[in-house]
């Protein structure tokens, strides 16, 4: 499980469909199906770019250990405990 991702997911979702209605609109298309597709687009997009940077994070980060092994930890992880 990769907790990072999760909260990123939620900020990469709201980047992208905010840049996506922003370009829309200042491309002169002002509709309710728009805003919409870009709210679609953006909820598609979220979790694969959250995963994406949080990999970027983590494969950074001198403290963090990529050959642990996600098996060995139930689905739900304990309080306090190291990222998987």
């Amino acid at each position: 499980m990769d907790r990072l991702s999760i909260i990123l997911s939620l900020l990469s979702g709201a980047l992208i469909t905010g840049t996506l209605v922003t370009t829309a609109f200042t491309m002169g298309y002002y509709s309710w199906w728009v805003i919409g597709a870009a709210a679609i687009i953006g909820f598609v997009m979220a979790w694969p770019s959250a995963y994406y940077v949080s990999r970027l994070i983590k494969n950074n980060d001198t403290q963090w250990s990529p050959h642990r092994d996600p098996f060995d930890h139930g689905p739900i992880p304990r309080p306090g405990e190291r990222e998987v």
